[in-house]
């Protein structure tokens, strides 16, 4: 199947709605009806500030880089980006093609 690989960037203490945004994102997902969702921590990463976020450093527990990506098709892509919009969220994102499906 053909579709679209929607993912999202956060940080692990970020919140939104009373919940972590990585797990906000994810039940938006399978509302919208994607196909499948998941949320990875990332060991580093940095965003538009430049500034690093690892996990091997104490004093910034918890700002962990979180991914989270959403297989699905094009237009449940639009949809999810609108309602991110709409929330207030300042989220980076990245849609790529994909191909998917299930082994046998």
């Amino acid at each position: 199947m053909s579709g679209v690989a929607l993912r999202f960037r956060t940080y692990e203490n970020r919140h939104h709605a009373g919940q972590p945004i990585h797990e906000w994102l994810l039940a938006q997902g399978r509302e919208l009806g994607f196909e499948g969702g998941m949320a990875f921590r990332a060991m580093a990463g940095f965003g538009r500030d430049g500034r690093m976020h690892e996990q091997r450093f104490f004093e910034l527990a918890g700002e962990e880089p979180v991914v989270v990506e959403l297989v699905g098709d094009v237009a449940q892509a639009g949809r999810m980006l609108e309602r991110v919009t709409t929330e207030g969220l300042e989220l980076a994102w990245w849609q790529v093609p994909v191909e998917h499906g299930v082994t046998e």
